[in-house]
C-alpha cells in the first residue's frame, strides 16, 4: 500500500489501519527500559516498602513514579 493510500484510509477514519502496519518491530523512542542499580540505606528501603505497601504497589513502581514526578517538576 502506498503512503498516500494509508494516509487517506487513516484520515477518513472509516477503517482500522492496524492490520496494514507491521508493529512487530515498533519502538517507542526514549521509552525503552534501561536497568540501573542503586544502593539505598536500609532505613530508606524500609520506608519505601512501607509506603509501597500502603499504596498497594511494588517498591520499584513507587521509586519510578517518584523519580518521574521530580524530573517533570524540573522540566516545568
Amino acid at each position: 500500500m502506498k503512503a498516500n493510500d494509508l494516509d487517506k484510509k487513516f484520515d477518513d477514519g472509516v477503517e482500522d489501519i492496524i492490520d496494514d502496519l507491521d508493529v512487530s518491530t515498533a519502538r517507542r523512542p526514549l521509552k525503552e527500559a534501561k536497568r540501573v542499580n542503586v544502593d539505598f540505606p536500609a532505613w530508606m528501603v524500609e520506608s519505601l516498602d512501607q509506603e509501597a505497601k500502603r499504596l498497594g504497589v511494588t517498591r520499584q513502581s513507587i521509586i519510578k513514579v517518584w523519580i518521574a514526578e521530580r524530573l517533570e517538576r524540573k522540566v516545568s
